[in-house]
């Protein structure tokens, strides 16, 4: 054995050592915590339980019917507020019932050669897209995807060009199809 391996042991053993000593100091100080900050909780909630259970004899604490932060004051107002909305909605109503029965139905007569008859027409604007915008919106989405998927090269250019020719395209068949109602 020679000397270099000596001195090797003798400083893993001092570095044991003092590794047992500061585990053993350590676990002493948490054990002693432990033991402590428990005597402090039990003091604690029996100093708590016996203050609040003494009373003083004859006296009641009884809640007072005082209010002290403006509750019931508070709940009147959105009473008013509630009570306000619902008669502005109501009026709302009444002017949309009043207005709509003011609308006259428009009469268009027609008279033939050889016998008379008459027609009603409501000559009021139809509401939602025209068959133009909803096939230029279809042939527009479709011919993105297909351009796309056609020209494997340049994917973007493909759906560009695609989709503007689909719904060019979409939009002539749409306008022919609403000019045959009547909707131009």
């Amino acid at each position: 054995m020679n000397l270099c391996s000596f001195n090797k042991q003798k400083k893993a053993g001092t570095v044991s050592e003092t590794w047992v000593v500061l585990t053993n100091q350590i676990h002493f100080k948490s054990t002693v915590m432990k033991k402590v900050l428990s005597i402090i909780a039990i003091v604690s909630v029996t100093v708590v339980t016996m203050a609040s259970c003494t009373s003083k004899s004859g006296t009641t604490n009884a809640v007072s019917g005082i209010d002290t932060t403006g509750f019931a004051e508070f709940q009147s107002y959105k009473a008013m507020e509630q009570m306000e909305q619902m008669a502005a909605y109501q009026a709302f109503l009444a002017s949309n019932a009043a207005a709509k029965s003011k609308t006259v139905a428009t009469k268009k007569s027609s008279t033939k050669s050889t016998a008379m008859s008459s027609e009603t027409t409501n000559t009021a604007k139809k509401k939602g897209w025209s068959k133009a915008a909803k096939y230029s919106a279809i042939g527009g989405g479709t011919g993105i995807v297909l351009g796309a998927v056609i020209n494997k090269k340049n994917r973007v250019a493909g759906g560009a060009i695609g989709g503007i020719l689909g719904g060019g395209l979409g939009y002539v068949l749409g306008r022919a199809k609403d000019k045959k109602e009547g909707r131009y």
